[in-house]
């Protein structure tokens, strides 16, 4: 069994019988290697195909419905901060600082 992602919004329970049923039709393609089997298979892996392409493009389509406010009042940074973010994703942020040499170095989790 699958576990949910949380980095993915568009992975739910629906995505993960999907996945199941995308890996039993294989395991039974496996021992039995008939066309029947076969083209179940391929039938399955369609199904599941255009299920997850839908679910991430909903997802696009409602992060880009997120945005458009920003875009219609003009506030161009905070549109591309938005969009920069959904492209990248979470980036740790580095505090470049002077010691007491004034040697510069990263200022992480340690002090």
């Amino acid at each position: 069994m699958h576990e949910l992602k949380q980095n993915k919004p568009w992975f739910d329970e629906e995505y993960l019988g999907f996945l199941d049923k995308r890996k039993q039709a294989t395991m039974h393609w496996v021992q039995d290697s008939s066309q029947s089997n076969l083209d179940n298979v391929n039938n399955v892996r369609h199904e599941a195909s255009r299920h997850f392409r839908n679910k991430k493009k909903e997802y696009v389509i409602a992060k880009i419905e997120e945005f458009e406010p920003n875009s219609k009042i003009k506030n161009i940074r905070d549109l591309y901060k938005g969009i920069n973010d959904f492209k990248k994703g979470y980036e740790h942020r580095i505090n470049i600082v002077k010691d007491e040499k004034c040697d510069l170095f990263a200022d992480s989790y340690s002090n």
